[in-house]
């Protein structure tokens, strides 16, 4: 990293501190976040991951960042929040909403199941919302589309 012919010339590396910056990456900090808390270019981050110590500093915090959010998210589950049980049902076991099964009688086409939520254990917000989102995808009566007169 020198910057000229004669020793020492050149800009100084700046000093970045690995626990401050694995605890941004906890922070799930951007690039840009992190030059700025240093009053570096993201350039310089860029080029400092390259360097083992760095970069394994930058994902450690990454990971302790990730397992916090799902540490927050099961308490959030355990406590009976029925949204974060379907969102983790979907994202951690593959479940759906609408699960479609091939019909091996007369016909022999896909059969439409819909799994209907459990609404009993929706708190009031949750309960406002729902209603909310029911009365905005509800067909407008004023209006009729050609498929629903013939």
């Amino acid at each position: 990293m020198s910057g000229g012919t004669r020793p020492g010339a050149g800009r100084k590396p700046v000093k970045i501190d690995l626990e401050q910056l694995e605890k941004l990456c906890g922070l799930q900090c951007t690039d840009a976040e992190i030059a700025a808390w240093f009053h570096v270019s993201t350039r310089t981050i860029e080029n400092r991951r390259k360097h083992r110590t760095f970069a394994e500093a930058m994902e450690r915090g990454r990971a302790k960042g990730r397992i916090s959010v799902r540490q927050y998210q099961m308490k959030l589950l355990e406590a009976g929040n029925a949204t974060m049980a379907v969102w983790l049902g979907k994202r951690l076991l593959g479940q759906r909403d609408a699960i479609t099964a091939e019909h091996v009688g007369n016909g022999g086409g896909p059969i439409r199941v819909t799994v209907k939520p459990d609404l009993r254990r929706l708190n009031d917000d949750e309960l406002r919302q729902l209603r909310e989102l029911a009365v905005k995808t509800q067909p407008d009566p004023g209006r009729h589309s050609s498929s629903a007169m013939l």
